[in-house]
């Protein structure tokens, strides 16, 4: 069976978590290609709330295998402290039976936390990330599968910890590395996950090659590519399409469909150029901001907002091909009386239809918009009654009101991608999918 993908259609915080969460119903894997744990999903079941930052949104599907892949950059300690989370919620502990960690994938040290904490430029979550991405690519990180070669090399132990002082000093940073608590720290953690550390690549392409559902779950979004995103305001890795089945080690070919995910508006978190930005303190941005609670998982910080961006969701999709498109949050929408969506920017006089390379260009463009007219609030509970209607009637989008479909279906015809699924609230029941669609699924009855 071919291999799915799920990915962030703008600059993150989309809401993927759910839509993986539906999708891993009936998928048997679910691996986490790239990133680390500057990402966050976010998953609700009624009056239960869950949030995951290393561990994939497939973990509450009892039967679905996890792997944190080839491409991601693991910390060690906040994987213990999200797993206990699991444990106290659900009773389980998945660690060597359904969750495997990559041997391929580079360790997260409190070095490079550290010197994460020195960036005053990009907006980073400090989360060490970019230092652990450095290093690997400089070739000097520690692998998972080297701990056990390195953890009693006294002299690799030394010329490590002399190389990471080095370096956070050059930023002014007054916290060092003895070479002691280096070793100490790797027994730990090859203690801790000694069962857990597999070839993950093999297990995942055996089980593509045994008929098996896998889904390839991205972090972060399109537009934080650090090939192709708004750099340098962009993450530390590949966002992208091109890197789900290198990061989880299986080659492209099993691929057959690519969800993005995108918001029926736009938001971001962190310093970067943005066209359709709004105010926090008044108006739509205001509005957007409180009814959506927009503020990141992973590091709480408010997420600036603003109109739907159809140039920025036609170049993610030009970067990734999307099959379909899952738009969240509509609900959020619920209440204004106009709503805007940018078709196209203007710099300096010239009208733009594609983003221009450079930030220092789209911190110039100035937003293109059409308008449409809002639609009426409704209660979460209003809105669950809705998307329960709509699967029991199978009607599908036909549950929505003439304006919000109206919506909808011009965000097809502009982004050129049909959507599959609707999200209208936080709750897991709270989707509306299209009818036979990829997402028109049982529900998971697997359930924790």
């Amino acid at each position: 069976m071919p291999a799915t993908v799920i990915l962030g259609a703008q600059w993150g915080d989309e809401g993927k978590g759910k839509a993986i969460d539906q999708l891993a119903a009936k998928s048997t894997w679910a691996v986490r290609f790239q990133g680390g744990n500057n990402a966050g999903h976010t998953v609700v079941y009624g009056d239960t709330t869950l949030k995951l930052h290393q561990i994939p949104s497939g973990v509450s599907s009892l039967h679905c295998s996890m792997v944190l892949g080839d491409g991601m950059v693991i910390d060690p300690w906040v994987l213990e402290e999200e797993l206990d989370r699991w444990h106290e919620l659900s009773g389980e502990r998945p660690e060597g039976k359904r969750l495997f960690i990559s041997e391929r994938a580079s360790v997260i040290l409190p070095f490079h936390r550290l010197y994460d904490s020195a960036d005053k430029v990009v907006g980073t979550t400090g989360r060490g990330i970019g230092p652990a991405y450095r290093d690997r690519i400089e070739r000097v990180g520690i692998r998972f599968a080297d701990i056990a070669n390195v953890v009693d090399d006294v002299e690799y132990l030394q010329n490590t910890s002399k190389r990471m002082n080095g370096q956070l000093e050059s930023v002014g940073v007054d916290s060092r590395i003895e070479w002691e608590k280096l070793q100490n720290d790797l027994k730990w953690i090859l203690e801790r996950y000694s069962k857990s550390i597999k070839p993950t690549g093999l297990m995942v392409d055996f089980a593509l090659r045994n008929g098996e559902d896998v889904l390839l779950e991205g972090a972060q979004g399109a537009m934080l590519d650090i090939d192709q995103g708004t750099y340098p305001y962009v993450t530390s890795s590949v966002t992208c399409r091109a890197n789900a089945t290198h990061g989880a080690g299986v080659h492209p070919g099993h691929v057959e469909q690519c969800f993005g995910i995108t918001k029926a508006y736009t938001t971001r978190v962190g310093n970067g150029p943005f066209p359709s930005e709004l105010s926090l303190e008044k108006g739509a941005g205001m509005h957007m901001a409180k009814i959506g609670n927009e503020f990141g998982t992973t590091t709480g910080r408010p997420r600036r907002t603003g109109w739907l961006d159809i140039v920025a969701l036609k170049e993610s999709n030009r970067l990734n091909g999307y099959t379909g498109l899952v738009l969240t949050k509509l609900d959020v929408l619920g209440g204004l009386d106009e709503i805007k969506i940018c078709i196209g920017y203007e710099i300096e006089g010239k009208l733009l239809q594609m983003m221009p390379t450079t930030s220092i260009e789209l911190a110039k463009c100035k937003p293109i918009y059409e308008t449409h007219p809002g639609f009426e609030a409704m209660t979460e509970s209003e809105w669950i009654v809705m998307a329960n209607k709509s699967r029991v009637e199978n009607t599908g989008f036909g549950a929505l009101t003439k304006d919000m479909l109206n919506y909808i279906r011009r965000i097809e015809k502009l982004a050129g991608v049909p959507i599959v699924s609707i999200g209208v609230g936080p709750d897991r029941e709270a989707s509306i999918a299209s009818i036979n669609g990829p997402f028109d699924l049982p529900e998971n009855k697997e359930m924790f």
